[in-house]
């Protein structure tokens, strides 16, 4: 299959979960509240791509909640080369993807992470995954969850699960304070077998992501908590800004190949605390 063929269904492919994701955000809020969407682009002076993110701010289920679709080209900083594939050889880059990061009101409901891309130098994979981060704990949820991407990706490969289970649990580790950020997920990276096959396993992964977030927030959504339960849903978002702003490789991708910086930063929490 051509290149440009293989991007644009990648990047078509993002830009239609933006769009359904946002529609189930909008209903979950009863269409009470709009997100605020911005187009940027990743170079004004040279056709670089760009992209859009949205965020929704103060909803009733959401305190804060950013869908974010980027399609950018260019070529890598020097001091980046040496860390991706292919660009030792020619620095050239293009990118597409899309994130997911949501924070709750209701502080009994995880917070919850998404994202997947498909990225091209002198090679070319996908990378992705999904993980939630509860401020409380809740068991069923927990094993229902894993349940659930075990059995999305027993339908792909029966040896997908355990791998890319323990590496979200490998990845989404805080070594300064020897914890996990939450209760895993799945994480995956230069997955690049066969684009058919890959390509169909990232998209599963993503109408996942969208049946779970929908089937989590509407199980507690109605549920009591406590001022108690808020101030220990601060703290947990303090070990969820560490590890953005220290360890995610996202984050710095991001940041060192010229990306909107509201754009990455939307993963950080509106109110956080530390002790």
């Amino acid at each position: 299959m051509d290149l440009d063929i293989k991007k644009d269904l990648a990047s078509n492919w993002f830009k239609l979960l933006q769009n359904t994701f946002c529609n189930d955000i909008y209903k979950l809020e009863s269409n009470r509240i709009k997100f605020e969407s911005t187009i940027w682009n990743r170079n004004p002076k040279k056709d670089e791509g760009g992209g859009e993110y949205r965020i929704l701010r103060n909803g009733k289920v959401f305190e804060k909640v950013g869908v974010n679709f980027s399609k950018v080209y260019g070529k890598f900083p020097k001091r980046f080369q040496k860390n991706i594939p292919g660009a030792q050889k020619n620095p050239r880059f293009w990118a597409s993807g899309i994130s997911v990061v949501m924070h709750m009101k209701n502080p009994l409901i995880p917070a919850m992470h998404f994202n997947t891309r498909y990225i091209c130098t002198t090679h070319q994979w996908f990378g992705g995954g999904m993980d939630v981060t509860p401020s409380k704990k809740d068991n069923f949820e927990k094993k229902n969850f894993h349940k659930i991407l075990k059995k999305m990706c027993n339908r792909h490969n029966k040896n997908y699960y355990k791998k890319y289970k323990k590496w979200c649990d490998e990845y989404f580790y805080l070594p300064h304070r020897n914890e996990p950020r939450g209760i895993g997920g799945i994480f995956f990276d230069y997955k690049n077998n066969n684009f058919e096959n890959d390509f169909k396993f990232v998209r599963d992964v993503g109408i996942t992501f969208q049946m779970l977030f929908n089937q989590i927030i509407k199980r507690k959504l109605k549920k009591k908590w406590t001022k108690k339960d808020k101030e220990f849903q601060y703290i947990k978002r303090g070990r969820y800004s560490e590890f953005n702003l220290l360890y995610d490789r996202g984050t710095k991708f991001g940041l060192q190949t010229g990306g909107n910086v509201e754009g990455i930063l939307m993963s950080l929490p509106p109110i956080a605390k530390w002790k």
